[in-house]
């Protein structure tokens, strides 16, 4: 019920059902982006590295 009245009433501090599923959301696409900018460090350098040092 507290839920409902939140979702109905903006709830002041609660977060509504339709902002919880956003943060998640948000959260999740996050968790992503972190995951895909670390291989891109690491992929940078390596191809760094393997400029750099002789063959």
């Amino acid at each position: 019920m507290v839920q409902a009245d939140a979702d109905e009433n903006g709830g002041g501090a609660r977060l509504t059902s339709a902002e919880k599923k956003e943060l998640a959301e948000l959260r999740r696409k996050n968790r992503q982006l972190e995951m895909e900018n670390e291989i891109l460090k690491r992929t940078a350098a390596y191809f760094a590295r393997e400029n750099i040092l002789p063959k």
